[in-house]
């Protein structure tokens, strides 16, 4: 297909016009709020130009065309440059909204946020997360090309740019990330580096001497430098090199210079962070021709040359939609099935196989609970997709017989037989190596791509290697499952290295993130329900490595009340309870236990299974205080992690029994006895309680 959109012939004097244009819409941007990074716009708007006018292949009119072009700003503090491309080329953006830059309200905040602004395929700022967003995006292409093209019906086929910074190379999520891209030979995947050696605080040469090609190479990418940033055809000829090594990743240094044109600024660290200030913005103006007044200046050849982006995405969308109806005729299955991943329908009885498990006194751990109900369902979900950080047989997350995603050129020999032996990007096995941060940052890409449920899995003591990530997916609404097992002291011998006591706690904190920590294996079974029906939220599930009771659901409240994030699940005679047991994951069947021994007690006890706050939390003010009545005040709280947080449920006269410490190296067993975790220790603090 033909990369070039422009269609307007090229013109040294309209190209220099159009990148002034570009530039001085970002620094009046900047100026007008005294606040925001004025270089990377001054220098970046040459590449930005080629790229956006060349080669993007993006729809103004339907900014969710769903085989557009990806474009990922991932040195996001550079925001402007993105916000005046958006507008030039005729994204709902307004001069109003370039004029409101990182006002209250506005659609261009001070870093690029997903769902804010048209256009922004990614939330990006800290450094390091678009660069590996964006090998996640490149996946999504790969796996649903691979999935649903046919020979001479290329229905999914687009490449996944970006534009990479200095800070976005040293940070370690790329490094990651970059060496997995490498390894997945994403050909589609290509970078323009802005190799402008200043950084917020020094010159690259303090901090950053690598050979970033060679490195890079090394990684098994294809690379090129551009030796002139301002040199349009240069970069045009490079990104048409790159668009020709389909084996391989790319990246583009191209060196440019920061505060570009700035008389007093240029190739400092002050052209980095702050605004130039009206004098210098005056001789910047000068010094490239640019007249000093109006401000947010769009001269009409430059409209018309950016806005001609509008008819040829309006072509571009009308010509996939005519190829995916002749495409549904030839193949009606598959064009269904890819309709329903790019609205994000469920597939009715989607979960139709999934078998609730009988009672058992010992029933197990809730990891593997988790490992049953995810091969129950996961052929009917074909967005589905995801692996861990080498982990799949202690987080029980292989899908079974699906294939590793993976370069059908890769040639490994005897691993061949791992994932049911196929080696190809249809294969939905993503083996992640140890890379845990590269792993949740390439998890939100395959999400914001669309068309995919991603899932990633780990240790829960190592989601602290992934909380960016985990922030992000949350501030993007971004729909991606998290399975962390191994969740307490209760793990045992590994010792306190490995045993999270604090985690809960931490992704608790995260607002827009639902944390559920079930309590059985049934649980399990509504909160997989749950994480794949919740719209627009990243759900982290907590599970165990040690085996719990499966509770027998004759005799205590059905399950589906996970649903809810707190219920009853076993009550006092007539409901009126003296005493209130809260509990999560393996300790719910403590307090079961417990409620049994009070009664030896004549203590009329209410058991309330609460896997989930954030589910509790949506509920009404009437459904939760049927739960928790505000009149009792007797209450425990029973989850072996921190107490932070509890005493929301638990109230100044109740108690909590948790682990305010780290925890040590023993059997599990022991440690949950000697932490306390034990239904006596529930009795004591009970009755204890009661005698206040």
């Amino acid at each position: 297909m033909s990369t070039n959109t422009s269609l307007i012939p090229n013109s040294a004097a309209l190209d220099e016009l159009c990148v002034n244009t570009i530039r001085f819409l970002a620094v009046d941007a900047v100026q007008k709020a005294d606040s925001g990074h004025p270089g990377l716009p001054l220098g970046a708007a040459p590449m930005a130009y080629v790229l956006w006018t060349r080669f993007l292949r993006h729809a103004p009119a339907d900014p969710n065309w769903f085989n557009r072009d990806r474009f990922i700003l991932s040195a996001g503090h550079g925001s402007a440059l993105l916000y005046s491309l958006l507008h030039l080329t005729g994204y709902d953006l307004s001069i109003e909204e370039i004029k409101q830059f990182r006002q209250w309200g506005s659609k261009t905040p001070g870093h690029p946020e997903r769902g804010i602004a048209p256009g922004v395929e990614v939330t990006t700022g800290p450094l390091g997360q678009g660069f590996a967003n964006g090998v996640g995006v490149a996946m999504a292409e790969a796996y649903l090309a691979a999935r649903y093209n046919r020979p001479g019906d290329t229905v999914i086929d687009h490449y996944t740019y970006a534009l990479v910074s200095d800070g976005d190379l040293m940070e370690g999520v790329a490094a990651e990330a970059a060496s997995m891209a490498g390894h997945l030979r994403l050909g589609k995947l290509i970078y323009l580096y802005d190799d402008n050696r200043i950084t917020l605080a020094s010159a690259t040469p303090v901090t950053f001497t690598e050979d970033h090609a060679m490195r890079f190479e090394s990684y098994g990418w294809h690379t090129q430098k551009v030796e002139d940033g301002n040199d349009l055809e240069a970069i045009d000829q490079a990104i048409r090199a790159a668009q020709t090594i389909t084996d391989r990743p790319s990246l583009i240094l191209v060196r440019t210079h920061i505060g570009f044109g700035s008389p007093n600024k240029q190739d400092t660290t002050a052209a980095h962070g702050s605004p130039l200030g009206p004098e210098e913005v005056k001789l910047t103006k000068e010094n490239l021709g640019w007249p000093v007044t109006p401000d947010f200046l769009v001269p009409p050849e430059a409209k018309d040359h950016f806005r001609a982006a509008v008819d040829v995405g309006n072509q571009l969308v009308s010509k996939w939609e005519e190829q995916m109806v002749i495409y549904a005729q030839q193949y009606p299955g598959p064009a269904q099935e890819l309709r329903s991943l790019i609205h994000q329908h469920l597939p009715e009885g989607w979960d139709k196989d999934i078998t609730p498990f009988p009672a058992d006194p010992k029933g197990m751990a809730t990891r593997a609970a988790s490992g049953k109900v995810i091969q129950a369902f996961f052929k009917h979900l074909p967005g589905f997709i995801g692996g861990s950080a080498d982990l799949n047989t202690s987080t029980n997350t292989e899908l079974k017989d699906a294939g590793n995603f993976e370069s059908p050129l890769m040639k490994n020999g005897d691993l061949q037989g791992a994932a049911g032996g196929v080696w190809s990007y249809e294969g939905r096995n993503i083996q992640y190596g140890v890379r845990e941060h590269a792993m949740g940052a390439i998890s939100n890409g395959l999400a914001a791509h669309g068309g995919i449920i991603p899932y990633c899995a780990t240790f829960l003591t190592f989601s602290d290697y992934m909380r960016p990530s985990i922030r992000l997916a949350a501030l993007s609404e971004l729909k991606v499952i998290y399975v962390f097992t191994h969740d307490s002291i209760a793990m045992g011998e590994d010792g306190p290295t490995h045993q999270p006591v604090e985690l809960l706690a931490a992704l608790r904190a995260i607002p827009e993130l639902v944390v559920i920590r079930p309590g059985d294996a049934n649980e399990t079974i509504v909160a997989w329900q749950m994480a794949i029906q919740l719209p627009d939220k990243p759900v982290a599930l907590i599970l165990s490595r040690q085996h719990m009771p499966t509770l027998d659901r004759s005799k205590y409240a059905a399950a589906d009340g996970v649903r809810f994030g707190g219920y009853i699940l076993s009550d006092a005679p007539d409901g009126k309870p003296a005493l209130i047991l809260i509990a999560t994951g393996s300790e719910v069947d403590l307090a079961v236990a417990a409620q049994e021994k009070l009664k030896e007690f004549h203590i009329a006890v209410r058991v309330v299974s609460m896997p989930s706050w954030e589910l509790f939390e949506a509920q009404t003010t009437d459904y939760r205080d049927q739960v928790l009545p505000p009149e009792i005040t007797a209450r425990i709280s029973i989850e072996a992690g921190i107490s932070q947080g509890w005493q929301r449920y638990t109230g100044d006269k109740g108690s909590n029994i948790a682990i305010d410490r780290f925890g040590a190296s023993a059997p599990g067993p022991v440690l949950m006895r000697e932490f306390g975790f034990t239904a006596d220790n529930i009795c004591e603090r009970a009755l204890a309680l009661l005698k206040k």
